[in-house]
């Protein structure tokens, strides 16, 4: 009876270890992963590059399309001049939609507005929506979603034109 007694210590033995090693590993990753180095905003994101969102005739002047995949809207002005717009409101980060009724973005979380240009027009957001570089080849439109562009409001010279 005391040889089972002693087998079943020593298996309980073990097996407290390899739990305490299991989380004093886990710990250790834990603290590695919180200490190292952060990794790049484009290296979070899953954006696939640069999306080709189509020809130019497809956008009408004063439209808003949402390309999901890309995570940006890509907006043609009635200038005919196009912004690709960062889907993630500069507050908190939420994801804005379109409301083509009242043609602005709406956060859902915190109710910043923004215009067609990504213009703040209510807070609690102070920054203009972020955008991504927008280029055209033998008229066909072009978003790099590699890099976000921060910028504080509006600018003329953002605009891509045809």
């Amino acid at each position: 009876m005391a040889d089972i007694d002693k087998n079943r210590r020593s298996f309980l033995s073990r097996i407290a270890a390899l739990l305490g090693g299991l989380a004093v590993f886990e710990a250790g990753w834990i603290g590695a992963t919180f200490l190292g180095p952060r990794r790049s905003r484009a290296a979070l994101r899953d954006g696939p590059g640069v999306q080709v969102a189509g020809p130019v005739e497809r956008f009408e002047p004063g439209s808003v399309t949402a390309f999901r995949d890309g995570h940006f809207y890509l907006v043609r002005l009635d200038d005919g001049g196009f912004l690709a717009l960062h889907r993630k409101c500069t507050h908190l980060g939420c994801t804005v939609p379109w409301i083509e009724d009242e043609q602005r973005f709406t956060c859902p979380c915190h109710a910043s507005a923004f215009d067609m240009r990504g213009d703040v027009i209510s807070a609690p957001a102070v920054r203009a929506l972020e955008l991504f570089a927008v280029s055209i080849d033998n008229g066909v439109v072009k978003v790099d979603t590699n890099n976000l562009i921060r910028r504080s409001s509006f600018e003329s010279q953002q605009v891509t034109r045809a």
